[in-house]
């Protein structure tokens, strides 16, 4: 994993500035001398040829300089033939425009990004090289140079207004959140570094309610081992507190769980002609904090800490470049800290599951994956019952149109339970945003999704679903701040007890480098 190598100080957008200045000079001083020429021709006569080629030569250089105020020639005396003028005026710029550009102004830079596997990041004071324009709302800006990486950092500062009402209950709060964000790449020939981060932290300033602060980082490693196979190393960081409307929340809490979640994992995608075969692992480990009760003694979820392990395995085959369908095949393994939990049961258990689907890559127009499947999830403890069910998963970005987006998620999963005697719950969620850009500078993203909790049959716990709408303006008042306003609501609806809904709305600015 090198470093890109050293390339030269006169980018080609500098050697084609060069070029176009001296096209420019060529075609002012031509006509300029010309029509110089022909008033002289009219005042002064004629001369002989050898005089006319003569003060050709001079002014040609002459006419590189200012012109006199009063707009007044030299005193050589005009030539009898102009076009002999415009012949010999060419015959000394030629030279100029003929000469063989070296290396320094045609392909040290631009020949070295046709053999990189990267994208090479811009310095701060090189102009990138942009085929198709950027508007403002889409336009990346530079960063910040950390050795071989681009650090590109990003602030929002947010004054927000929530109000939830759970049953006969109602509270509203005011609050400050403070989002940051942050994108690190490298910029290396082979191989690529990528570290994603973003955070919010919440601060009440009126009312009541729950601070939910949120932290989340992670990184992915691309090996570029040889022309047809690539490897993955990734690794993140997530941690969050736990929403009250979770099923497992703990009732009439103050401050539910504070989560931590550590994943790792490696990848590795070998092409076989028209077969592409992938296999991966990943692991991961769940931890969690004390809940606090309104009369502050707490109650400890260390039962709740697991760690869970995961093969994974994919075999395609290409149709073409845009089409590609595949099968694949998993099988995981759950192990929870405590054997036995506060309630009694051994939760801990194994997971597999099958599907069948189509990758799709259609450019900027269409890309993705649709599959069906089914997924099972067994338990240690004879008393909870295995879970299985059908599966249909897609993840598709969509342009229909220049400037608008559409992005669907569609997820199915088996989620466990801590409930005494409940082994879980089936999730189908359904998400989709749409992003649309109104104006060169501002942008409306609308976002709507629904998720179904289904129980086993025979559950003590009824079936919810929720749903979530909100919409947004990102005005882009320059390259580096953004003004930004959200407004967003969520119904969660019980086939037994009261539902519980949320409204929430915020301003704010975006400071971004």
């Amino acid at each position: 994993m090198g470093q890109g190598k050293q390339t030269s100080s006169v980018t080609p957008l500098r050697a084609m500035s060069r070029a176009v200045s001296i096209t420019a000079i060529s075609l002012l001083v031509a006509p300029s001398a010309f029509a110089q020429q022909i008033t002289q021709q009219q005042s002064a006569g004629t001369t002989n040829s050898r005089t006319t080629a003569t003060s050709a030569t001079q002014r040609t250089g002459a006419n590189n300089a200012a012109p006199d105020a009063d707009g007044a020639g030299d005193d050589t005396t005009a030539p009898a033939n102009p076009s002999a003028q415009a012949r010999d005026t060419e015959s000394a710029i030629a030279p100029t425009l003929t000469t063989q550009p070296d290396d320094q102004t045609t392909g040290s830079i631009l020949d070295e990004d046709m053999r990189r596997l990267n994208t090479r990041e811009p310095r701060l004071d090189e102009t990138p090289v942009r085929r198709v324009p950027e508007s403002v709302s889409t336009e990346q800006t530079p960063g910040i140079p950390v050795g071989s990486f681009v650090l590109r950092p990003s602030v929002t500062q947010t004054i927000n207004t929530e109000t939830t009402k759970d049953g006969g209950t109602k509270k509203s709060r005011g609050f400050l959140e403070t989002d940051m964000g942050a994108t690190l790449t490298s910029d290396w020939s082979r191989h690529q570094l990528t570290v994603t981060s973003e955070g919010a932290w919440q601060k009440n300033i009126s009312g009541e309610g729950e601070e939910q602060p949120s932290f989340k980082i992670n990184g992915d490693l691309r090996l570029d081992l040889t022309r047809d196979t690539v490897g993955h190393i990734t690794g993140g960081y997530n941690f969050y507190r736990e929403d009250t409307d979770d099923p497992d929340a703990i009732t009439n809490a103050d401050q539910q769980s504070d989560v931590q979640e550590f994943t790792g994992g490696a990848s590795i995608e070998h092409d076989f002609g028209i077969l592409r075969g992938t296999a991966a692992v990943a692991l991961s480990r769940s931890i969690y904090s004390d809940a606090v009760l309104s009369n502050g003694t707490t109650v400890s979820l260390s039962d709740r800490n697991q760690t869970t392990g995961t093969v994974r395995g994919r075999i395609g085959y290409e149709l073409s470049p845009a089409l590609i369908p595949f099968i694949e095949a998993s099988i995981g393994k759950t192990n929870y800290d405590e054997r036995t939990d506060s309630s009694g049961y051994q939760r801990s258990g194994d997971s597999y599951g099958a599907k069948g689907g189509v990758q799709v890559d259609m450019g900027e127009k269409l890309k993705g994956e649709v599959a069906v499947g089914y997924a099972t999830a067994d338990f240690d403890d004879d008393r909870l019952k295995s879970i299985d069910t059908a599966t249909l998963d897609a993840s598709l970005l969509w342009s229909p149109i220049r400037g608008t987006n559409v992005n669907l998620d569609l997820q199915t999963s088996i989620q466990p339970s801590t409930a005494a005697g409940e082994s879980g719950y089936v999730s189908h969620q359904l998400r989709s945003t749409v992003d649309h850009q109104l104006r060169d500078n501002l942008v409306a993203t609308v976002i709507g999704g629904v998720t179904l909790r289904d129980y086993p049959s025979g559950s003590t716990i009824s079936d919810e679903t929720v749903y979530t709408a909100s919409t947004g303006l990102v005005w882009n008042i320059n390259r580096y701040l953004d003004f930004t306003s959200t407004l967003g609501y969520e119904l969660t609806t019980r086939k037994e007890g009261d539902d519980s809904q949320q409204w929430r709305a915020g301003v704010g600015l975006k400071v971004k480098r």
